[in-house]
């Protein structure tokens, strides 16, 4: 069920972020970058079972974040990509200070949110200061090196090349620094090191199989079909 579930839920985000690029172009992934950033901040708390792995929700919703910049770095330039880390890295904050107030407020006694609020955001702090720091240092590294490897392989038919070579690296950073900030003694380490490496294994695999929307993206884009293409 878990596996059904997971490749349903790859269908959706990644169909939605080349549905809003279709419509919005450049302003529609400069949305969905705070959108799965935050979706993303939220799914990670949920522990699965999933192809036979100890793993955390979010990667997926977290990965469309690199298919939505490398859209922006491939058909937009380096300038953009980088606005929609800037604008993700913001939201992150937002929700975090926002969050931390509302659960403060004393609830009336026919309040039945409240205790479900503080259990799920009184430990964001500590989650969203390792996605912060992850964020960070692996979204500019992937806008870095999707750059550098397009110098290097221009031509469209490397564009596999440089989404997985970049968004490989880049979430193996991100996964080793924010498993550690997040989930450092809190776990044994026998949990910590399966939902870290599994975590990146099923990063991974959602870094192959957004490889064909980039193409999509890429078509699109070169036939005129994007809002702002020019």
């Amino acid at each position: 069920m878990n596996e059904c579930l997971w490749l349903a839920m790859a269908v959706l985000d990644f169909g939605l972020v080349l549905l809003i690029y279709r419509l919005y172009g450049r302003l529609g992934m400069l949305l969905w970058v705070p959108i799965g950033t935050i979706l993303a901040n939220l799914q990670v708390l949920k522990i699965v079972e999933i192809f036979g792995m100890t793993a955390t929700l979010g990667n997926i919703a977290y990965g469309s974040i690199f298919l939505a910049t490398d859209i922006l770095s491939e058909n937009h330039g380096k300038r953009d990509a980088r606005t929609a880390v800037g604008i993700g890295f913001i939201s992150m904050l937002a929700m975090l200070a926002i969050m931390t107030l509302a659960v403060r407020f004393v609830p009336t006694e026919d309040d039945f949110a409240h205790e479900h609020l503080k259990a799920l955001f009184g430990f964001m702090p500590r989650v969203v200061a390792g996605s912060l720091l992850a964020y960070v240092a692996s979204q500019y590294h992937d806008i870095w090196s999707y750059h550098a490897w397009r110098r290097l392989l221009p031509a469209t038919r490397y564009l596999w090349v440089r989404n997985n070579l970049s968004t490989l690296v880049s979430q193996a950073i991100d996964t080793l620094i924010f498993t550690t900030v997040a989930f450092a003694g809190v776990f044994d380490a026998g949990v910590f090191w399966s939902i870290a490496i599994t975590t990146y294994l099923l990063k991974a695999i959602v870094a192959i199989i957004d490889t064909p929307c980039l193409y999509v993206a890429k078509h699109l884009f070169d036939k005129g079909k994007i809002p702002d293409r020019v």
